[in-house]
């Protein structure tokens, strides 16, 4: 007995280690499996699946929103205003609502300026063929007539378009804060002509032509029955199709391809094109520039391309939380001095607005705009801006009737000391 019990133990032995491995190669099998499942399963796909149709109002009043007197946007109904989750876990979906919302705004701030301000479009490049893309500014009726003064707004980076500081502040606090409109219809009132710039219309947005599906390759011989491969291919397309019937993307986003607008692709080939086409052609003695964040860097750039001519034409520059630097934009020591005595920038601080700040570069004077809020700099400095305008023109104007005054006198001098003579 102990002699067979002594032969059964290695033969139990290799029967359990045999069993352990096929157990093994199971668990790898269904480890393996579960693995290339999760490959292929996208939690963003997921989350999509469940989406309404991204398909939006077209109109403020079909959104059942409006501006009130105030110019808050309000929903029609309820007086409430505009609420961002308008379907909870579904963010992608409230992005896009809020996009489509922007879109009608940015048409919504183009009829205030044309409507309320009087303003036209000017086409950009100024020679564009009827096919190629194209963008615009928008000109006062004297911009480029108006022989004293001419303002130039130069907004941010980012969806905003012409007339726009910041979508969040137009749909969230107002229109005065969020748009370029107080500064047009200020600047107007003073007597000043007006250009509003368009520097984030880059490009225009086409859609892809669809791509042609390739040939299958040709499959490599298979040693297995050519009847028992067929029975697998089918049980694996079924499985497949099963899985992207489940898991597809049931709106599934057209592709489309930018193409850029000659000239203008960028910021800041949009103010140099700007500059040369519009305002070295006006006829303004005396102009003024605000530009906002990314817009001080397309301003130091437009300064590093036309320098000489800047420094002849413009009287004074206002930057609200300006992006720019000076020392990566590689700007000459006769920008930084000239840029010292004639722009001031309002950055965002916890300080009351106007108290200077200590500059941590010293480009230019930097003073608080009285608020934290970067979006908000521009329309908190408001007021600043304008007196800060109106003393670098009094001083000019001081300190020419001064040389004329000196010139006179000279002359005056000269010909009394030539009568003596006489």
């Amino acid at each position: 007995m102990r002699a067979r019990s002594r032969a059964a133990t290695p033969a139990l032995c290799l029967f359990w280690i045999a069993m352990a491995q096929v157990a093994g190669q199971e668990d790898r099998e269904r480890t393996t499996a579960l693995k290339d499942l999760l490959s292929r399963i996208d939690l963003d796909e997921l989350m999509k699946k469940d989406e309404p149709p991204f398909t939006f109002p077209k109109t403020l009043e079909n959104f059942e929103y409006a501006f009130n007197e105030y110019g808050q946007l309000r929903h029609i109904k309820t007086g409430e205003p505009f609420v961002f989750n308008a379907r909870e876990d579904l963010h992608r979906w409230n992005q896009k609502r809020y996009e489509a919302l922007g879109e009608i705004i940015t048409q919504h701030v183009y009829q205030l300026l044309e409507t309320q301000c009087n303003m036209t479009k000017a086409i950009l490049p100024v020679d564009a063929t009827e096919d190629e893309p194209t963008s615009f500014i928008y000109l006062s009726p004297d911009a480029l007539s108006n022989p004293s003064k001419l303002l130039v707004l130069i907004q941010g980076g980012g969806v905003v378009r012409a007339g726009q500081w910041a979508r969040r502040l137009i749909v969230n606090q107002d229109l005065d804060s969020g748009t370029q409109i107080p500064f047009v219809s200020r600047a107007a009132k003073e007597g000043y002509g007006v250009m509003v710039l368009n520097p984030n219309e880059n490009y225009r947005e086409v859609e892809k032509p669809a791509k042609s599906s390739p040939l299958p390759s040709p499959a490599e011989p298979s040693e297995e029955p050519a009847e028992k491969r067929e029975r697998k291919d089918d049980k694996e397309g079924k499985k497949k199709r099963e899985f992207y019937e489940k898991y597809r993307n049931p709106q599934k986003e057209t592709e489309t391809e930018r193409i850029p607008i000659r000239e203008n692709a960028s910021s800041e080939e949009h103010v140099l094109y700007v500059w040369d086409h519009f305002v070295s052609k006006a006829a303004a003695k005396n102009v003024f520039i605000m530009a906002h964040s990314y817009g001080g860097l397309s301003f130091v750039e437009l300064m590093n391309q036309r320098e000489m001519q800047v420094k002849n034409r413009v009287c004074a520059v206002a930057l609200t939380d300006s992006a720019h630097n000076m020392w990566l934009q590689e700007t000459s020591k006769g920008t930084q001095d000239w840029m010292q005595q004639h722009c001031c920038n309002w950055l965002s601080s916890s300080e009351p607005v106007d108290t200077p700040l200590d500059p941590m570069l010293p480009d230019c004077p930097r003073v608080s705009a009285g608020t934290e809020r970067h979006e908000l700099t521009s329309w908190k400095s408001f007021n600043s801006i304008f007196w800060f305008f109106s003393e670098v023109l009094n001083l000019k104007e001081d300190e020419e009737a001064e040389e004329t005054s000196n010139i006179v006198t000279t002359r005056s001098s000269s010909l009394k000391s030539k009568h003596q003579d006489l």
